[in-house]
């Protein structure tokens, strides 16, 4: 079987590759990516929650005590919690999987039990999906698949250790078979690690929905854009005539003089007897 040491390095060096793969592939900000990377890492040491010996049940479960607090501070956030509200909730979530779930597996399960499984891969980066809250459903969805990443790679190491190789050739230990499995012999720790994974399968896929349902209710506001002002018409200033005055040519003559010329004496004369003839 893999050592602590070697599934923490492992780990880490898959979470470095994802971490840089959803930088360049989605575009996330290096910090989002980094923390993708960090809970692959993390991840790769789940399955020895259920390990007997001390080293990697007692550090698996102190990372998981720190992590999911920080995980649950944008949930907290959502629901109005300032930050030492946060703060005092986030205490007790990390004594109880600090003290209270190592106690409840050392109780209940069993070395390379179903945590060494399919189905126990599936439901961490589901739960994963559920806890961060922060960022859209693609953010989570990438930190989910991390930790289940994470997982596989302990689960494919303890197969891989599962053959022995020597000079005079190779067999399969009696481990082999135990990780990458579906079920195992035990039909209550089967019902357990498939009813929960159904339960957060139907949970993400009601968190899907309703995150679709609000998006669906905030309204967007329709920016319209400033009408552009159209330019003024130039108008071409005609020019003013101007008059050149004129010399009067009668200067001292009455104004009727001007108005209608004076008719000569004789004209007037044939005019009146014009008008006189009888017709």
């Amino acid at each position: 079987m893999a050592g602590f040491h070697t599934h923490i390095t492992v780990s880490s060096a898959v979470g470095a590759g994802y971490a840089w793969w959803v930088h360049t592939q989605f575009g996330l900000p290096w910090s989002t990516s980094a923390v993708a990377g960090g809970l692959c890492s993390i991840a790769g040491i789940l399955p020895d929650l259920d390990s007997d010996s001390g080293i990697p049940a007692r550090e698996t479960i102190g990372f998981t005590a720190a992590v999911v607090p920080l995980l649950l501070m944008h949930r907290f956030q959502k629901y109005g919690l300032t930050l030492e509200q946060m703060l005092l909730a986030g205490v007790p979530v990390y004594i109880f999987i600090r003290f209270g779930l190592g106690t409840l597996l050392k109780e209940f399960t069993i070395h390379r039990g179903m945590f060494h499984s399919i189905p126990a891969m599936l439901l961490s980066g589901m739960t994963t999906f559920l806890i961060s809250d922060s960022g859209g459903l693609q953010t989570r969805a990438l930190k989910g698949i991390a930790v289940s990443l994470g997982y596989l790679s302990h689960l494919v190491l303890d197969e891989i250790w599962s053959v022995e190789v020597n000079l005079t050739g190779s067999r399969l230990k009696s481990s082999s078979g135990t990780a990458l499995k579906f079920f195992s012999k035990n039909a209550a720790a089967n019902a357990m690690c498939w009813g929960l994974m159904i339960l957060a399968a139907f949970a993400v896929y009601e968190e899907n929905g309703l995150a679709d349902l609000q998006a669906e209710a905030t309204p967007t506001s329709t920016i319209v854009p400033a009408p552009i002002p159209s330019p003024r018409p130039t108008i071409t200033q005609q020019p003013v005539p101007t008059f050149t005055p004129i010399d009067d040519p009668f200067p001292g003559a009455p104004p009727d003089f001007r108005a209608v010329p004076p008719l000569r004496s004789g004209t007037q004369a044939r005019i009146n007897r014009y008008e006189n003839e009888p017709r």
